[in-house]
């Protein structure tokens, strides 16, 4: 597995929580799970899931990995039947779904799949596997082809069903491609920081009530903003009279 772009996406969203990776065999996987020696893991099915939740990601293409100069690398695709004549090595870690594996068995079974690159590179048989152990067991002197007719892996991301943690859940939303916005990708803070936002939004919003209010001036009792009579005269000093137009007076 490659999970570099899952962790980098955690390491940008919660940079406050570490994420720490754990390599482990395709065999080992679900048992490190189940020993809570890991709170979700990637692993191959099918798999007991007995006390395990999974969500399945995605297939993978199936190979066969043989010597650079082995007359299969000559076509793009093979399949099955093109190795019903060759000694096909299946490993005791064997992560394929096999009914029955192709071509001729070995004289022995290898113990794991890295042993069973290494008597394919000494030309004893070759090796059908999922097309990621091919390039994680890669050798200069070997390459891959992929195959037909045969079982594909399928890759899970699986976790305990008694853990499923808020964080648990934040990982499931990246692997699932959830963005930041979505409600169940999204960190949900705990009690205590979402009291902390609560009130930081309400003191904010009273500021801003506070600076709205305290841009305008009152004005002063009887006049305006100037301190002026609003019923005096321009250049009037006669009080209430000097800006109004007398009336002429009787005899």
């Amino acid at each position: 597995m490659t999970p570099a772009k899952w962790v980098r996406i955690w390491n940008e969203r919660l940079p406050g929580v570490p994420l720490v990776l754990l390599q482990v065999t395709a065999a080992e996987a679900g048992g490190v799970l189940r020993a809570r020696g890991a709170d979700a893991g990637l692993l191959r099915l099918p798999t007991d899931r007995t006390d395990l939740s999974a969500i399945p990601l995605y297939t993978e293409t199936t190979v066969v990995v043989v010597p650079r100069d082995h007359f299969l690398t000559a076509a793009d695709e093979v399949s099955a039947e093109d190795l019903a004549d060759e000694v096909v090595l299946h490993p005791l870690d064997d992560t394929l779904d096999w009914e029955r594996p192709p071509g001729r068995p070995a004289v022995a079974r290898p113990a794991t799949t890295a042993d069973a690159v290494e008597l394919v590179a000494a030309g004893v048989g070759l090796l059908v596997v999922p097309q990621s152990l091919a390039r994680l067991h890669h050798r200069r002197d070997l390459t891959y082809r992929p195959v037909t007719e045969t079982p594909q892996s399928r890759v899970a991301l699986s976790w305990r069903e008694d853990g499923t943690t808020d964080l648990v859940d934040d990982f499931i939303g990246i692997v699932r491609g959830r963005t930041v916005n979505s409600t169940r990708g999204r960190r949900r803070p705990a009690p205590a920081e979402a009291e902390t936002d609560a009130k930081a939004k309400a003191k904010k919003e009273a500021s801003g009530r506070s600076g709205r209010g305290g841009a305008r001036r009152k004005p002063a009792a009887g006049g305006s903003a100037g301190g002026r009579n609003p019923r005096s005269g321009s250049g009037g000093s006669g009080g209430s009279r000097g800006g109004r137009r007398g009336r002429p007076r009787r005899s």
